[in-house]
C-alpha cells in the first residue's frame, strides 16, 4: 500500500523555489527517530531557538527525543515518567512517554508532519495554490498549523467550538490563515467531517484534507516513532532477566497513536495493545454515543486507520474520574494529601505533564493491570500526549463549578479514582468482536464519506498493514526528502 503514487514534477519544482526563499530544510523520518543522523552545524543553529518558536529549523525538534528544555535544547533518549505504585496502587510499573516536550506541547504535531511531507516533496500538495485543512478535536489540527507555518503553507485548522481557550488563542498567535469552530466538543467528531465536505464542495481543488482520522501517514508517523521510543525506553532502561512489555495503552482520538502498538507487537507477540475511551461516549465499548470532557478523544466512529485486528481490550473510563484526579493532581490540596500518601516529591513535580487524556490513559493503564493480574515483572507503556500547560482554563471552571479544592476533596478522590480503581468497563476483544467493529467502519466511512466497501474490506487484511508499514515506505518519503533539500540547496548554504 503505497500513499505516494506519482510525483508532479511542476508543483515540486514550485514548492522546491518556495523553500528555497523561505530558508527551509526538512528533516526526514530517519533524523526525527535518531536525531544523531541531524547535521551538527543545525544542532548548533537550534542552540538559539526556542522550543516553540516559528522558525522552521525546529522541524528537527519533531522528535520523542527532545532535551527536555523551553529554549536552546538539544536531544538525548526520549522523556518520560513512571508513575510509582504509591499513586497507581499495583505492582506494574507505568510508564508514560512525554507529548510536553515537542513544539506546540503535544507529539500530534509529528503525525501532521507525516501527513503533509510525503505529499509536499512529491508535488501532491501544492502551498502556491492549495490550503492544508487540518479537522481534529485539538492537538492534530495545532500540529498541523505548526508545522504550516514553519513550512509556509496556508492553513485551515477546524475543531469544535467547545475545545479548550488556550487552543483557539494559540492558533491566532501563529497566524492560522483560517479557523473554523464546528458545533460541539469533544465527541461531535461528524460535524467536523460535515464541514470539511463544505469545503471540497465550496472549493473545489483549492484545499487539501488532511484529516486525521483517515490519513495513513498518521499510523506509519506512530508506527516507527512512538513505536521505536518505547521499545528503545523498554530495552536500555526496563529490560530484566525477568521483565517484559506486558501492554501499550492509548487512547484511540484519530487512532494513529496506536499504530505504535503494531510495531510493539512486531518484536514483544504476547503484548496487550488496549483502546481507551470515555465511559460517556462508549463506542468501541458498546457501539454507545454521547459527549465528555476527555480532551483528545474523538468518538461516535471508528476511525478509518485503526487497525482494530491488533486490539486485545477495550477500556472505559469515567471523564469525571479523570477531572477530578486533574485536580488532586495539580491543587496545592491535592499535592499536600500526597505527600501524605508518600508520593514523592520529585513524581508530584511532574504531575503537571499529564493532560486530561494523559490521566485517562493513566486509569486505563491500572484497570488493565488489574484485570490482567500483573505484577512488578510487568512493564505497561502510555502516550502522555499533552501537559496541563494546555487545560489552565479547565482548572478554573472546575475551580468556578466545586468551589475550592480542600484536603477533604483530595481524600475522596484519592481513595475513589486511584486507589479504588477496578478492572470495570472493560471489553477483552474476540475475533468475532474484532469483525464487529473492523465492519463498524462501514457506516461512517462507507455510508457518510463515500469510501470503497472494497478498500474497507482491505484494510481487515493483515497484508494491508504489512505493506503500509513496511521499511521500504518510508526510505522511499526519506529519499524524496533528501532530494528536495538538495535541490533547494538551503542545508549546503548554512
Amino acid at each position: 500500500m503505497k500513499i505516494i503514487e506519482s510525483i508532479n514534477r511542476e508543483v515540486l519544482r514550485k514548492s522546491v523555489e518556495r523553500s528555497r526563499q523561505r530558508k527551509i530544510i526538512l528533516p526526514t523520518f530517519e533524523q526525527q527517530r535518531n536525531p544523531s543522523a541531524i547535521p551538527g552545524k543545525i544542532k548548533d543553529k537550534l542552540k538559539d531557538i526556542g522550543l516553540w518558536d516559528l522558525n522552521p529549523l525546529n522541524l528537527f525538534r519533531i522528535t520523542w527525543k527532545n532535551e527536555p528544555k523551553e529554549y536552546g535544547g538539544g536531544f538525548g533518549d526520549g522523556n518520560w515518567i513512571e508513575l510509582p505504585a504509591e499513586l497507581t496502587g499495583v505492582e506494574a510499573r507505568i510508564v508514560g512517554i512525554e507529548g510536553k516536550w515537542f513544539p506546540t506541547g503535544s507529539h500530534k504535531v509529528g503525525a501532521a508532519y507525516g501527513c503533509l511531507v510525503p505529499r509536499l516533496v512529491s508535488g501532491n500538495f501544492d502551498p502556491t495554490t492549495q490550503k492544508a485543512v487540518w479537522p481534529s478535536t485539538g492537538n492534530y489540527c495545532r500540529g498541523g498549523a505548526y508545522d504550516c507555518a514553519l513550512l509556509d503553507c496556508p492553513a485551515v485548522a477546524i475543531l469544535p467550538e467547545g475545545m479548550s481557550r488556550e487552543r483557539f488563542e494559540w492558533l491566532k498567535e501563529i497566524g492560522t490563515d483560517e479557523i473554523i469552530a464546528t458545533p460541539g466538543t469533544e465527541s461531535n467528531v461528524k460535524e467536523i467531517y460535515d464541514m470539511c465536505r463544505v469545503l471540497r464542495e465550496e472549493r473545489g481543488d483549492s484545499v487539501i484534507i488532511f484529516n486525521q482520522f483517515e490519513e495513513l501517514g498518521n499510523s506509519i508517523w506512530h508506527y516507527n516513532m512512538t513505536g521505536g521510543i518505547i521499545n528503545e525506553i523498554f530495552e536500555k532502561y526496563y529490560r530484566k532477566d525477568h521483565s517484559r512489555l506486558s501492554a501499550f495503552i492509548s487512547a484511540t482520538g484519530s487512532a494513529g497513536t496506536i499504530a505504535a502498538g503494531d510495531y510493539l507487537r512486531t518484536l514483544h507477540p504476547s503484548m496487550r495493545v488496549v483502546a481507551v475511551e470515555a465511559l460517556q461516549c462508549p463506542t468501541l465499548y458498546q457501539f454507545g454515543f454521547g459527549s465528555h470532557r476527555i480532551e483528545g478523544i474523538g468518538d461516535k466512529h471508528v476511525p478509518w486507520i485503526h487497525n482494530i485486528r491488533n486490539t486485545d481490550m477495550v477500556v472505559a473510563v469515567d471523564d469525571e474520574q479523570t477531572m477530578q484526579l486533574m485536580r488532586l493532581f495539580n491543587e496545592p490540596a491535592g499535592r499536600e494529601y500526597l505527600a501524605g500518601r508518600n508520593v514523592s516529591g520529585e513524581t508530584m513535580e511532574l504531575l503537571d505533564r499529564l493532560g486530561i487524556s494523559s490521566i485517562c490513559n493513566l486509569v486505563a493503564a491500572v484497570k488493565t493491570a488489574r484485570y490482567y493480574d500483573m505484577d512488578s515483572r510487568d512493564v505497561i507503556f502510555i502516550p502522555l500526549t499533552d501537559s496541563m500547560e494546555l487545560y489552565r482554563s479547565r482548572m478554573d471552571e472546575m475551580h468556578e463549578e466545586h468551589g475550592a479544592y480542600t484536603v477533604e476533596s483530595a481524600t475522596g478522590h484519592f481513595e475513589r479514582y486511584l486507589m479504588g480503581i477496578t478492572p470495570d468497563h472493560v471489553r477483552e476483544l474476540t475475533y468475532s468482536d474484532r469483525k464487529a467493529l473492523h465492519n463498524f467502519k462501514y457506516f461512517t466511512w462507507v455510508e457518510q464519506q463515500g469510501r470503497n466497501s472494497k478498500d474497507l474490506n482491505r484494510l481487515w487484511d493483515e497484508d494491508f498493514w504489512d505493506e503500509l508499514y513496511s521499511e521500504e515506505q518510508v526510505r522511499e518519503w526519506d529519499a524524496l526528502i533528501t532530494q528536495f533539500n538538495e535541490a533547494t540547496g538551503v542545508l549546503k548554504s548554512i
